[in-house]
């Protein structure tokens, strides 16, 4: 067993993991944050994305020491009760999730394509999202949150 320290959502923890734990174990039954989703566990759905240090990475295949001393950022820390992100509020107003099992990669998809580039085109917000993978939706309405959040006419 290997000590491992990170904060997460602006709070600090210390936890107790095997060299095999991912973060997304870390995350969803050490921490009981369970806003990243248990998917394909590949990798390959994104439901499980979060920040680290900034930085998108899919929880599922992210081993979780390597998150030893960083700072994770989830769908829950994204905004709160009464202050929801803009991003948070852009998928609402544009009915951009439907079962919302994708939504909170998605939002940490376009937090970090929105972090890096403030004014994308519709086509640097797809490619953002091309590691999220929705069976509800056709993408469009998802795009459009995204683009207003970012300012643009939707």
């Amino acid at each position: 067993m290997y000590t491992l320290e990170l904060k997460v959502n602006g709070r600090a923890y210390k936890v107790e993991v095997k060299a095999t734990t991912t973060l997304l174990q870390v995350l969803r039954e050490k921490l009981g944050i369970t806003g990243p989703k248990v998917g394909c566990e590949t990798g390959d759905c994104g439901a499980c994305s979060v920040l680290v240090n900034g930085k998108l990475v899919k929880a599922c295949i992210t081993n979780a020491l390597t998150v030893h001393g960083k700072e994770v950022l989830t769908v829950e820390g994204l905004g709160r009760p009464g202050a929801f992100h803009p991003l948070q509020l852009a998928f609402h107003e544009h009915y951009a999730a439907q079962c919302g099992f994708c939504t909170p990669g998605m939002l940490m998809a376009a937090k970090a394509l929105l972090d890096e580039n403030p004014k994308p085109t519709r086509d640097e917000v797809k490619e953002a999202l091309s590691g999220n993978l929705c069976r509800c939706t056709g993408y469009v309405k998802i795009v459009d949150a995204i683009m207003a959040a970012a300012g643009e006419k939707a």
